[in-house]
């Protein structure tokens, strides 16, 4: 097949986070599949822009990907040479699928198919979900959603990573159909595992330092436990909340037992989330959260909010806790977590092959092929779940 990605940033402009890695990941297993994937994408790099040729297309990793300029340097992503170029091109392709939403870049995107009668696959990336929905410019948001945006997404399939994702949607359209595919992740080479001994009870965290992650709650939840413990941050945010964080952990007693690690990246990351005896996301919402894969991959047992797209994953496969966001709660689970030495172990044993059965990238990749072709005629996902 000859698929069409759009999507308003593409890798190297990592700053957007786990989705740039997801896109990519998925477009270059399309093409190791015998499929041909071009993505159509803008500079965007954060308040910057990628230096990046806009007269020819770039292959990267056997995808190829025309970058266009944008117009305007915020989360609008304004594009009117991509708007051209689809608008030209859009009912060449045997798919097209868009990702994200809630910016002009992708809603235009979205009008320019409903016009030239193409049904894309669309895939929310998260962005759909009651926290984002009302957290920020709600009413913006409300006022966009009725006067277009719920029009727009009715003529789109839905696809997405999790459950959580799946019936946040729900909420915008009960009628809607699609599918639920997991996101492809980079898993690391096997290696054997070297039985880890921390001395304290290690926690880590890996992830953008941001609010909606909610490491408050997990550092007031570990200010009151009975047992020892140290908590590595890894990650990387805006100073003024990083500095909110840092006082937060001061007036809770606890700088002597919270270590910043900093960004890791690669080879490093791997190593962090495998060298810590557990891995905690207590986020306020998660659609995926590709980094509890890749926790789970090296044998890392996790904690996770039910609010993380994978909390049922987790819980079903038995490869950690889920909790709700109170912090009582959330230390209660921290306290079982700790206690649980032999189901800890257990997982370190098991959860590795477990991740790379249900996650494999070939099998994966086939999948979303499939919907591809099916888009016009697929079944209604379950109501909810």
């Amino acid at each position: 097949m000859n698929i069409l990605f759009i999507v308003p940033s593409y890798k190297p402009a990592y700053i957007y986070g786990g989705p740039i890695v997801s896109v990519a990941r998925l477009a270059e297993s399309l093409v190791q599949i015998g499929h041909t994937v071009t993505v159509y994408t803008t500079t965007a790099n954060g308040p910057g822009e990628l230096d990046m040729p806009l007269d020819q297309p770039v292959m990267m990793d056997g995808v190829r990907v025309q970058f266009f300029r944008r117009i305007t340097k915020d989360h609008t992503h304004v594009s009117p040479a991509l708007w051209k170029a689809a608008w030209k091109t859009v009912r060449e392709f045997d798919a097209v699928h868009i990702h994200s939403w809630w910016n002009f870049l992708i809603m235009g995107v979205s009008l320019i198919c409903t016009m030239k009668g193409v049904k894309p696959v669309l895939s929310p990336r998260g962005m759909l979900c009651d926290y984002i929905f009302t957290n920020k410019n709600q009413l913006k948001k409300k006022l966009l959603h009725h006067a277009v945006g719920k029009h727009l997404l009715s003529r789109t399939y839905l696809h997405v990573t999790s459950d959580v994702e799946w019936n946040d949607c729900l909420k915008l359209n009960n009628n809607w159909r699609g599918g639920l595919i997991y996101n492809i992740v980079d898993l690391p080479h096997t290696r054997e595992r070297v039985p880890v001994d921390n001395g304290a009870f290690t926690i880590g965290f890996l992830s953008r330092v941001d609010p909606k992650k909610g490491l408050d709650i997990l550092i007031k939840a570990l200010a009151d436990v009975d047992f020892p413990f140290v908590l590595k941050i890894a990650g990387a945010g805006e100073e003024a909340y990083m500095a909110e964080l840092r006082a937060l952990i001061a007036a809770e007693g606890l700088e002597g037992r919270v270590e910043w690690a900093g960004w890791k990246k690669g080879g490093e990351k791997f190593e962090f989330l495998a060298d810590v005896d557990l891995f905690a996301l207590t986020s306020h919402n998660e659609n995926f959260a590709v980094v509890v894969i890749e926790s789970l991959s090296v044998g890392t047992p996790v904690l996770v909010s039910e609010n993380v797209g994978l909390s049922r994953y987790v819980k079903e496969k038995s490869l950690g806790w889920v909790t709700t966001l109170g912090i009582t709660e959330v230390r209660n689970r921290l306290t079982e977590a700790y206690r649980a030495k032999q189901e800890r172990q257990r997982i370190r044993q098991e959860a590795a092959p477990i991740i790379r059965a249900d996650f494999n990238e070939e099998k994966l990749a086939a999948d979303y092929a499939e919907m591809y072709r099916n888009v016009n005629n697929f079944p209604l996902k379950r109501t909810a779940v």
